[in-house]
């Protein structure tokens, strides 16, 4: 998973708080306006490259929008620096008792759905849409 740097990092929270709606090099440029067209358009084309960010053209100009939400992209950085640690068991539990109270209760309903076995069909129930 590619690390962001500053100025990549901002363009993409830009691409991330308009879902659905790619922005032209123009609109992004707009929004940063201490940071050269050419540059905002060299970040946006280097992003593309690294897979985070989807060109599109429209017209003559171009959009992009996120290739993934932010939460996928935060989700992997977590897993990426998890895979790094000599120690994974270690990082979990020191990660676990930093949590809020709130953050843990979504931590066991999401890791609940995970472990729960499925349930077994009964003969003659009828099928679930899937």
């Amino acid at each position: 998973m590619a690390r962001l740097g500053e100025l990549e990092r901002k363009v993409m929270e830009l691409l991330w708080s308009s879902p659905g709606e790619p922005l032209t090099v123009r609109e992004v440029a707009v929004e940063l306006p201490h940071h050269a067209y050419t540059t905002v358009l060299t970040v946006l084309d280097r992003l593309a490259r690294k897979g985070m960010v989807e060109r599109t053209k429209d017209g003559r100009a171009h959009r992009y929008s996120a290739t993934a939400p932010r939460d996928v992209y935060t989700a992997e950085l977590m897993r990426e620096a998890l895979r790094g640690a000599p120690d994974s068991h270690a990082v979990l539990v020191k990660f676990a008792e930093t949590v809020t109270a709130s953050e843990a209760e979504v931590l066991r309903s999401a890791l609940g759905g995970l472990l729960e076995p499925p349930t077994e069909k009964k003969p003659g129930s009828p099928k679930t849409a899937g």
